[in-house]
């Protein structure tokens, strides 16, 4: 799977993250304080990992902050993003299941390595639910973005 990381700090996490990622299997593509030269700044390399998700350019992505929150707002000002601060493992897998998820948000302060690992885990494993009522509210924001681009 191709997976856009970004980190707006070159911290511990950040950096096992991208190396989780790469151990599993995935391509990977830095974005912030991750890539030399790049915009380090929450709200511009949380954009780019996004965009590379609503683009095509990227499956999914991961995005990182001190608090995760605001690299979850500017991911999720992205059409077609629905990103999701998950701070366990049982959010990570819900995000996935009834809200389609395609962006994982974390806290750089709160991630350690052992909950990364954990959160990984069942986000990679999770699938969204087909169940009607849980693909209705998908929809739904599929069309609130489709409004905003108006």
């Amino acid at each position: 799977m191709r997976i856009s990381v970004s980190s707006d700090m070159d911290e511990p996490v950040a950096r096992l993250l991208l190396a989780e990622l790469r151990r599993r299997g995935h391509e990977v593509r830095p974005h912030g304080a991750l890539r030399p030269g790049a915009d380090a700044q929450w709200a511009a390399c949380s954009e780019a990992a996004a965009r590379d998700v609503a683009d095509g350019a990227a499956d999914q992505a991961v995005v990182c902050c001190w608090t995760g929150t605001g690299a979850s707002i500017a991911a999720n000002k992205v059409p077609g993003v629905r990103a999701a601060l998950c701070t366990d493992a049982v959010t990570a897998d819900g995000a996935r299941r009834w809200n389609d998820a395609n962006v994982l948000a974390l806290s750089l302060r709160l991630t350690s390595e052992p909950l990364l690992k954990e959160i990984l885990d069942a986000w990679l494993a999770g699938t969204p639910s087909q169940d009607p009522d849980d693909r209705q509210n998908v929809a739904r924001v599929g069309r609130l973005d489709a409004a905003r681009a108006d």
